[in-house]
């Protein structure tokens, strides 16, 4: 065997190795490389329904029957989109047990919503853009469940309106495309009863020139704003779940 040529080819399975550990350990140090070949994860977005959070004390005009909060807000709104009540409606949704029927959905709603939708000037939604509800109007297909709601559940005298303020929003990182409906997560300080809670919303919205329609739902237990489910007549047992929704239409302000 030829010492020459021997000692060239351990020569050159040395380069080789030398050369794959060099690659390895770059790989290793090198921030960008590793993270490319890993799955980005996804994005986390939070669940509709009431947060284990405090609420927010930003320093909106006073949510319902609650203290105003004390916290001023972060900007000035440089547009503003009133909420058209006529062309807007809240309700809920709840499962109940009727005596001669069964299973049931029980639904009542209003079009006694108001309020205003905020923007900056980047056209991102701003903190206090807030609607109000009342709840002495909801109405559903059966009278004596909508009194006994007035006058026992919601008790409606002392406590008329479900208010939603917003803290922030998720999901959305670019203003509103005119003709393109986007969802993403509302955020806010709900008071319903004389309770506020911070609740999260599942929400879309679309931007029609002056015009911005909107859908959003969130769910809750009653006993989370102090509210006793109701039993009454006919209905042998509802559940404590409660589901909300709003569907708003709102123009450009002048």
């Amino acid at each position: 065997m030829n010492p020459l040529r021997t000692s060239k080819r351990y020569a050159t399975v040395s380069s080789a190795l030398f050369l794959l550990t060099l690659v390895v350990a770059l790989t290793g140090a090198l921030p960008g490389f590793a993270a490319a070949q890993e799955t980005t994860p996804e994005a986390q977005t939070t669940e509709p329904g009431v947060l284990d959070a405090e609420p927010s004390t930003l320093a909106c005009a006073a949510v319902g029957n609650a203290a105003p909060p004390t916290t001023e807000p972060s900007a000035t709104p440089a547009e503003t989109f009133d909420i058209v009540s006529e062309e807007s409606a809240a309700r809920y949704r709840a499962q109940e047990e009727l005596a001669s029927v069964g299973a049931a959905e029980a639904v009542g709603e209003t079009n006694a919503i108001i309020g205003s939708i905020q923007f900056d000037d980047n056209g991102m939604p701003l903190a206090c853009s807030r609607f109000d509800v009342d709840l002495r109007t909801l109405q559903s297909d059966e009278p004596r469940r909508d009194n006994y709601l007035y006058n026992n559940t919601l008790q409606t005298q002392q406590y008329p309106l479900a208010t939603f303020v917003l803290t922030e929003v998720e999901g959305l990182d670019e203003p509103l495309v005119d003709g393109e409906e986007t969802t993403f997560t509302l955020i806010g300080n709900l008071t319903v009863h004389g309770v506020t809670k911070l609740v999260a919303w599942e929400a879309t919205a679309t931007l029609d020139g002056d015009t911005l329609e909107g859908r959003a739902s969130t769910v809750f237990d009653m006993p989370d704003f102090g509210i006793e489910p109701p039993v009454v007549g006919p209905v042998v047992s509802l559940d404590e779940t409660v589901k909300l929704e709003v569907d708003i239409s709102a123009e450009r302000a002048a």
